[in-house]
């Protein structure tokens, strides 16, 4: 499938790459297809990039890169939501936002998609230990070169 966007211009993808979130995520409930795309194949973020509009897209990432302890604990409710039978047949992302010089992952809100019918959902943990903020990275300003004439 063709997937039009705005970052990377018009990018084929592949059936195992296409995600289903019935319900949108928070936000953008009238948005439900999505592919996901790794631009560096050893690379550690991703986009999640919706098929029916090329702007919109997240940087999504592993929440466990980042947070050894993290667990996102999904309720019989959303299993049954997304036919999971097992949580090992389940992979979660969070998104990745730009806050001030950090770059921040949304802990609180993961996204969890079963992998064998690559249907997903944007879920709220109650967990209040996990926050929307979490620092993942520092951005650094780019140094200042001077112009030195002779």
């Amino acid at each position: 499938m063709h997937v039009q966007t705005t970052r990377f211009g018009t990018v084929e993808v592949g059936n195992d790459r296409l995600m289903d979130f019935p319900a949108g995520l928070l936000g953008f409930s009238s948005y439900t297809r999505f592919a996901l795309l790794q631009p560096d194949e050893d690379g550690i973020f991703y986009w999640l990039q919706s098929v029916d509009s090329a702007e919109l897209a997240f940087v999504v990432t592993d929440p466990t890169r980042w947070c050894d302890e993290y667990e996102a604990t999904v309720r019989r409710e959303h299993m049954d939501l997304l036919d999971l039978e097992s949580v090992c047949d389940a992979r979660v992302f969070v998104i990745v936002n730009k806050y001030d010089d950090m770059l921040t992952a949304n802990l609180q809100g993961p996204l969890v998609i079963n992998l064998r019918n690559r249907r997903g959902m944007q879920i709220v943990l109650s967990d209040q230990q996990w926050t929307t903020r979490r620092e993942i990275a520092r951005l650094q300003q780019p140094v200042q070169r001077e112009c030195v004439s002779a």
